[in-house]
């Protein structure tokens, strides 16, 4: 692998990034600098933190920066439940959301163990 962006778990949430970007376009004015603001910064942590880890020299500092990137993935499935809650969204998009984000966990928490493995291995 050449670079993060072949990172399977990083293209995932490139995808999720973008999608919330355009979801959040529809939401109130108002929201500009809440809710709208926080779900796009979440939803952008995931890709820089994949990135950040994979340019770190040991495996377990990539370890960390994926986790945290998990846990920016279940901040921004929150923020969705928020503007579910607020009727930006309905019920059927935020489970559309739902399983996009375990998708992306799962293939997350995939590289982990891989990281976790080698880690082991040296």
């Amino acid at each position: 692998m050449n670079n993060f962006e072949e990172l399977e778990a990083w293209k995932l949430a490139r995808e999720l990034r973008n999608e919330v970007s355009i979801l959040v376009r529809k939401f109130p004015a108002e929201e500009k600098f809440r809710l709208i603001d926080q779900v796009i910064r979440s939803s952008r942590s995931v890709t820089a933190n994949i990135a950040e880890g994979y340019g770190r020299f040991h495996y377990q500092e990539n370890i960390q920066y994926c986790r945290q990137a998990r846990g920016s993935i279940t901040e921004t499935l929150d923020h969705l439940i928020c503007a579910k809650d607020n009727s930006y969204i309905d019920e059927k998009v935020l489970n559309e959301y739902r399983i996009k984000i375990n998708h992306n966990i799962k293939v997350l928490n995939g590289y982990i163990a891989y990281l976790i493995k080698r880690k082991e291995e040296s």
